[in-house]
Order: structure tokens, then sequence, then C-alpha cells
């Protein structure tokens, strides 16, 4: 059959589903009204199967439309009833698979434990919190407390308000969620807060000895103190459409900018109460998290900054310099960005890095702040995955905690992603409710323990749970169960420690012992191995000299070129050595060097 001319293809889209509008803002719109009296598969969805065999939730309507990639034809073949659940039962095998409640990741059979992080597909995680076993169904708890029931209790609001530490929260922040059926669970959702309620609840926590304060969504007034009309707007026309996109990975509903309000807000208030006196301090137990937000865009699961927010609302309370920790594995680009040029704001971040090939790309040791506020963004960028508490730790007493004592901040905000955690699907490092709690340690003996721990990312439910459980015992007096006592760092966390400081002894004097000391004492690491370097000079002269001149020089040239030393430093030096090369021609020889 003939191609489909653009008008046929407009008039099919409009009977089944009409696209949206372009986008008036910054965010990405893809509508997805769905008629409910309609039992026909809607005309892009059968284009999709029978084309790309992809999942038809995995594109919109106006990707379908306007992607050439997608050739609207149709043959004889398509017109065929013929489906393959059509075939006999006995012709098809299906291959059971399931997606782990704990890490989202993909399993394939009918194991009833996860390949990757060994999580019961039937966990009672969600219930129970990661006191729940994690090898068995249902898992058992300490107490046997279901969190669902205890958030409904009514007694919840008549907790004594002289607890230190207060709690925020609110379950209508429950219903932000991708509500389009993607080929895998999007990390960033509900039961990310379901898993750290539950935990709280079953040990006693909250409620318990936290206190709750009341949720409310922040005022467009109170926003725009820190973002944009364009950003205020473009999370606010979410809430008209059933489905939406700011970029490919940051989802909206009808219901996410309320719970993004609510998330704001309950911020905002909480570092009110905590300068006031009503907490000691606090911990948001909020989402969608906030340190990716920007002046005017949402991207990377975050619609609102919500630790720039409560900034604002301790600034307004009457602090004179606020202090940001972000230990998130992800650069806070958004936050960096906000505060670039404020001196009275100190911000300080731990984050993968390496060489801006780690999301987003941002968060450079060079990036120190601009306009009279150098030295007021702080980057400890690492190099690799892996890192683990020694790293943290190392990196908080030998420039986190120096800065911060010589900044001397009023109010104390923690950005705290859980996503470094061992096991976390994306951050791909190796933190420990243990080194957590210790770094919350360190950050309670500063700002008089005027403390406020924001959640950001963390995507393993048991690896979350815990280390947020683990910070708010500290936040309630308790000592962390274990100190890392002798701190023994990794190589690259020496590298980035060395280089940070480097960078930010011209802004803060504290830190020039530091650096004197630690650089006598592992500098060393810095410095390549040496046989490695004599292996590269040898390597280096194993070319006949006369090439330079002969009808070779053009591949001694490149021999020369780092590229290429690069390239051949794995090479066997010996057997280089002995290769025959007077019997090579110039293009094998040359074949040779680049293999």
């Amino acid at each position: 059959m003939s191609r489909f001319k653009e008008e046929e293809i407009g008039t099919r889209l409009r009977n089944g589903e009409s696209a949206p509008p372009p986008p008036t803002s910054n965010a990405v719109m893809h509508a997805e009204a769905a008629s409910s009296n309609s039992c026909q598969p809607h005309f892009a969805e059968q284009l999709m199967m029978q084309k790309n065999g992809k999942r038809t939730s995995d594109m919109t309507l106006e990707e379908m439309y306007y992607n050439s990639q997608y050739d609207f034809e149709d043959d004889e073949d398509e017109d065929s009833d013929w489906e393959p659940s059509a075939l006999p039962a006995h012709d098809v095998m299906e291959i059971p698979k399931w997606f782990c409640l704990n890490c989202t990741m993909l399993n394939i059979g009918g194991d009833s434990h996860c390949d990757v992080c060994g999580e019961h597909r039937e966990s009672g995680i969600l219930k129970h919190g990661f006191v729940a076993s994690a090898s068995c169904r249902e898992g058992a708890t300490e107490n046997g407390v279901h969190v669902a029931d205890v958030l409904q209790d009514p007694l919840v609001q008549s907790i004594a308000s002289d607890n230190p530490t207060a709690i925020g929260f609110d379950e209508r922040m429950l219903l932000h969620e991708e509500v389009v059926m993607k080929s895998h669970p999007h990390p960033e959702r509900p039961d990310r807060i379901r898993a750290i309620a539950a935990s709280l609840a079953t040990k006693g926590i909250f409620p318990g000895r936290c206190h709750p304060i009341s949720a409310r969504e922040i005022t467009q007034a109170e926003l725009l103190k820190v973002h944009s009309v364009e950003n205020v707007e473009a999370v606010e026309i979410t809430s008209r459409v059933f489905s939406s996109y700011f970029t490919p990975d940051t989802y909206a509903n009808q219901y996410s900018a309320t719970a993004a309000r609510l998330a704001a807000g309950l911020c905002f208030d909480l570092a009110s109460a905590i300068w006031s006196g009503r907490a000691k301090n606090g911990f948001a137990l909020v989402r969608p998290p906030g340190h990716h937000a920007g002046v005017k865009h949402a991207m990377g699961f975050c619609l609102h900054n919500n630790a720039a927010l409560a900034v604002s609302a301790a600034k307004n309370a009457g602090a004179k310099k606020v202090l940001i920790i972000d230990w998130d594995v992800h650069h806070g680009n958004g936050t960096q960005e906000i505060f670039d040029k404020d001196k009275s704001v100190l911000y300080i971040s731990l984050h993968r890095h390496e060489g801006g090939k780690f999301y987003p790309g941002t968060g450079s040791a060079y990036e120190i702040g601009s306009m009279g506020a150098e030295g007021y963004c702080v980057n400890i960028p690492w190099g690799r995955g892996g890192v683990g508490d020694n790293d943290y730790v190392f990196a908080f007493q030998h420039v986190v905690l120096p800065i911060a004592a010589e900044f001397d901040p009023d109010f104390t905000i923690i950005s705290a992603g859980f996503d470094a955690a061992r096991g976390d699907p994306l951050g791909g490092c190796d933190v420990t409710p243990a080194g957590y709690a210790q770094m919350t340690q360190m950050c309670c003996a500063l700002s008089g323990g005027k403390v406020l721990v924001i959640l950001e990312g963390g995507y393993n439910l048991r690896s979350i749970s815990s280390s947020a459980t683990a910070v708010i015992e500290v936040l309630l007096g308790e000592s962390p169960k274990q100190n890392v006592v002798q701190v023994i760092p990794s190589k690259a966390g020496v590298r980035a420690v060395l280089e940070v400081l480097k960078i930010q002894l011209n802004y803060w004097s504290s830190l020039e012992s530091k650096f004197t000391k630690l650089q006598s004492e592992w500098g060393w690491y810095t410095l390549e191995d040496k046989s490695k370097l004599k292996k590269k000079k040898r390597l280096e002269k194993q070319l006949p000299v006369w090439w330079k001149w002969g009808r070779r020089r053009w591949l001694y040239k490149l021999w020369c070129k780092k590229k290429i030393l690069t390239q051949c430093t794995n090479l066997d030096a010996a057997f280089l050595g002995a290769l025959p090369l007077p019997i090579l021609t110039s293009a094998q020889y040359f074949l040779y060097l680049m293999s």
C-alpha cells in the first residue's frame, strides 16, 4: 500500500488521542490522554508494534509523528490477523521476567531472588523497611509494625513538640510517579520514601522519637525568590495534563506540581522551625528531589530546588551565612548555579565526576564561584566509581570541615542523596550507613547544631532506608554505630583532595597547612608508577633513529605522538624489541601500531 500522507496521519491521530500543543515553557509536554470508552488498539500503537517491536509507551505521539525513522507504510503481510499470542500454546515458550522491587534491575527466569542485589522478589521492605529480611518473603521485623497503619494514626499529630528532631513528610508526595509504562521502572519512584518511612516506623523513630511538622504547599512568591517565572509556570502547567516530560528522564503527572510544592514547603518550614528553636534539627523526607533544578530549568528528576528554598527561609528568619553540603553522588548543578555569585552561601559538593563524563558533567574542582564569590563554591570531584567511607571521611577531614569552620555558618543544610551508597544502581559507589552517620555527626558540630538534612537521590531501597535511618539516629543524639577510625584513602581520593586543596587554598587560609602536610605524606600517590614511566621510555627508543630521515619518517612521527604512545603502553616491550622490523612493510607496521 502507498505511504500515508501527512494529512491522513494527522486525521488518524486526532481520531485516537490528541497530541498536546507546543510547549510554552522549558517543559517538554507530552499529553497522554486516554479514551476510557474505546476498546480498540490505538493507531500509533499498531504501527509501533508492527514496525519496530518497541513498546508504545516508550514513545510519545509527537515522537511517532515527527521522528523520521518511522516509515508509515503498510504491506500486505501487515493486514493479516497474525499475532505471536495467536500461536498454539505448545509452540510458545514464555521466559518469565521481573523487576526487582529493591533496585529495579531486570531479572530473567523464575528465581525468587534478584541477581543484582539479592533481594527476594516478594520482600517486605515496603512494610517494614530495611529491617525486613532481604532473603525471605515478607521478611521478619523487630516489632511487626506496619508503616501504613502508623502513618494513619491520629496520635501522630499529638506527639510532644519538645522532641528535638522534626520530620517533614506528607503522603501526597507519593502521587508523583511516572504513569506511562516504560521498558524499565523509573528509579525515582514513590517506593523510595515509602521504604524510609517504613524503616523509621518499624524502629519506633517516626512517629515516636521525632515530631512531624504540618505540610503546606509553598507559595508562588516564595518560589520566585529562588526560581524564575519560567520554572514556576513550567511546573505548574504539568497539573493540566496526564503525563509530561521536562527532559527524557524527568517526568511529571497531574499531581507532580502539588508534590513539588509540598516538598519545597516542608523544607522551607523546617528551616524556619530549626532557626527559631522550635526544633533542634530536622530531616525532610521529601520527593521529588531538587538539587539539579536551576533558576529556570527542571532536570535530573528535580522540579524545584528544595535546598535553595530552605536557604531562602533561613535567611528570611535571620541567618547571615548558610552552608550547603551536598553528598549526593551527582553534582548539584542547579544549587551551584543559584548561588554561584552569592558570598553568603558556601556550597560544598562531593560527587563522581570522572572528567565530566558522569552525569550531569558539571562540578569540576575549577568551578569555584564567580563575580566576587570565588571560593564559595567547593567541588570535590571523584575520578572514578567505587568511592567509599574512607575517601568521604578523608575529604571531610581535610577539605569540608576546615573550610566550613573558617566560613563559620549560622545554618547548615545537607543535600543528602544516598545514591553513593553501596548497592545503588546509578551511583556505583560504596558508602555505608556508618559512613553517612559519621559525616552527619561531623556536620552537627557546625552552626551550633542547626542542621537540616534534605533527601535528594538514592535508588536502592535497602541502602537508602538504612542510610537515612542512620542519619536520623545521629540527629537524635546517638553516636554512629561504627566510626572510621583509621582513614586510609584510595589513590583516587588523595588525588581529588590534593587537587581541591591546591585550588581552594587561594581563598581559604586554613588549607595551607593541610595542603603542605598532605603533599609531604601522600604526594607520591599523585605520581605515576616509575616502572611505567621507564617502560614508556624504552618503547620510545626502540625505533631506529635513522627512520627520522628515511622512507619511514612519517611512521616515526606517528610513533612519537602521545596518542600512539598511550595505545602502545600495554604492548610487551620485549616482544617489540624482538620484532623483525626490517621485514615489515610500512603499511603492515602502521597497522601493527594501531592495533
